[in-house]
């Protein structure tokens, strides 16, 4: 049936019809009406009119409480159930109105209508020809006729597709079940075929719509819902998958198929929901062994697989693990090269290996394919910043670092190098300014890189011992070799009292 929250349009179309209906009966229709159950009429039939319609339906069942043989009273209760969408119940009041009233004419015609929105046809004809032996007015003379015409039609038309899908032509099926269920659009069967031409066809999200409303249509329809279930589970959507597996197993809990699946989207969708939590709580290592238990879970839906590898390389990203990043996440662009989660992660792991033109070139394909995203941007700022910055002076490449090198690993490099380029150690005048000048860059670098608030500068594309980038201000280190007379790397003297006891 069509759900609660499709009344309002329904009303539209279906009231100005059923109105002038109410009027043809007229006002003094003999049925037995006594006083109570006409005051109960005429309110129900006011809200009806007013559009309100579950006050209209409470008197007109106190009208049917009040008369249990009121065929009027019957009618405009289905009316009401009819605006509210509820076919099964309108054509269960049209019934009692022609079993009390066989020469009721509009009744006839409104359940045909209903019966051939269901696609049964043969019922449907029925009324349509009973119509038409009941000495019927000119116009309802033209639409049984125009009815029964189109009944006809419409049962050749589904024979044709049903002989089309055995003939496994669904392209062509499908085409002819859409003009079908145009007009018999509660029949769940028909529906339910052109669902299964889609999944032929290889196009299982297009028929979840129709395996939806056969769940409506259809008592108790587990296998509807097994379908859906299975089909979200190959899409990726393990947690549609899971609601609605468990909607079959409410209908029957011991479902067979239901309660195999439910077993295994259950499993799936608690260890990826682990995998996340990990993520969130920055437990980067875990969260990788968590991801790769959901592929041996699922090995045989690649989607898994995908969506796996693409949350690992973000892991791996997120934990500096620079070339694993890269890696995996070029397995996932290769068959996905527009996933912008995976450019994004691998852009930042290309960042710590300084390949910025390679950075530079992820960012820039994932914001042509969302140029909304304000990280996307950001992150393309930052890494042609860092391009400019690497053709000028690169601190980490000075002392031969990455770019996720703790303090120690720094100082480290800092001593050795200080110590390898001290210009006390050359005594070629040539070799000694080049010496001096690779000194004062390996002390540069140590000065920024041990300092938080300069190396996040650094780290953010800007050189805070650049006179360009610094206003007001020059380079505290453009300073001839003079300065740094008798400067020992091993000691605490020296201009700048470079220490290497760090608390």
């Amino acid at each position: 049936m069509v759900s609660s929250s499709a009344c309002a349009g329904q009303v539209g179309a279906v009231l100005p019809l059923l109105l002038v209906l109410f009027d043809l009966l007229g006002e003094g229709v003999e049925c037995g009406i006594n006083a109570e159950v006409e005051k109960q009429l005429e309110m129900g039939k006011k809200l009806l009119a007013a559009g309100q319609l579950a006050d209209a339906l409470s008197h007109f069942h106190a009208a049917i409480e009040g008369d249990s043989d009121n065929y009027i009273a019957y009618y405009r209760r289905a009316t009401v159930y009819l605006a509210m969408g509820k076919s099964k119940a309108a054509i269960r009041d049209l019934s009692k109105v022609v079993e009390l009233k066989q020469d009721f004419t509009s009744a006839r015609l409104q359940r045909g209508h209903l019966l051939l929105k269901q696609g049964k046809f043969d019922e449907a004809e029925d009324d349509f020809k009973s119509v038409l032996k009941s000495n019927p007015s000119d116009n309802e003379e033209k639409e049984a006729r125009s009815q029964l015409t189109k009944s006809d039609e419409l049962q050749r038309l589904r024979s044709q597709a049903l002989s089309l899908y055995r003939q496994e032509d669904y392209t062509t099926a499908i085409s002819l079940l859409d003009g079908i269920l145009e007009v018999c659009v509660w029949d769940a069967e028909l529906r339910e075929l052109r669902a299964e031409c889609y999944i032929k066809e290889g196009e299982p999200g297009k028929a979840i719509s129709d395996l939806k409303a056969a769940t409506k249509l259809k008592n108790d329809n587990t296998e509807a819902f097994y379908k859906i279930s299975t089909i979200y589970y190959q899409l990726g959507d393990h947690e549609l998958s899971l609601s609605e597996v468990r909607e079959c197993l409410k209908l029957d809990q011991d479902h067979k198929l239901c309660f195999s699946h439910y077993k295994q989207v259950k499993k799936l969708n608690k260890q990826i929901e682990s995998a996340e939590e990990l993520i969130r709580e920055g437990r980067y290592t875990d969260a990788i062994n968590k991801y790769e238990s959901v592929m041996k879970t699922e090995p045989k839906v690649p989607i898994y697989t995908l969506r796996a590898k693409e949350r690992i390389c973000h892991c791996f990203s997120k934990n500096e693990q620079a070339a694993e990043a890269i890696k995996v996440c070029t397995e996932v662009l290769l068959l996905e090269p527009a996933n912008v989660n995976a450019l994004k992660d691998r852009a930042e792991a290309y960042l710590l290996e300084d390949q910025y033109e390679e950075a530079i070139q992820d960012y820039e394909t994932a914001q042509a394919n969302s140029e909304n995203d304000q990280q996307i941007r950001e992150g393309l700022e930052r890494a042609q910043r860092m391009l400019k910055q690497s053709q000028k002076r690169d601190y980490y490449k000075i002392l031969g670092i990455k770019r996720n090198a703790r303090k120690q690993e720094i100082i480290k490099a800092y001593r050795k190098l200080a110590s390898q380029w001290h210009p006390d150690n050359f005594q070629n005048e040539e070799e000694k300014k080049k010496a001096e000048k690779k000194f004062i860059d390996i002390a540069a670098a140590k000065e920024v890189l041990t300092d938080p608030e300069m190396r996040r500068k650094f780290d953010a594309g800007e050189d805070p011992l650049d006179a360009e980038s610094q206003q007001g201000g020059g380079n505290p280190f453009h300073r001839t070799w003079n300065t740094w007379q008798g400067f020992n790397p091993f000691s605490s003297g020296g201009p700048f009292k470079f220490k290497f006891h760090f608390n």
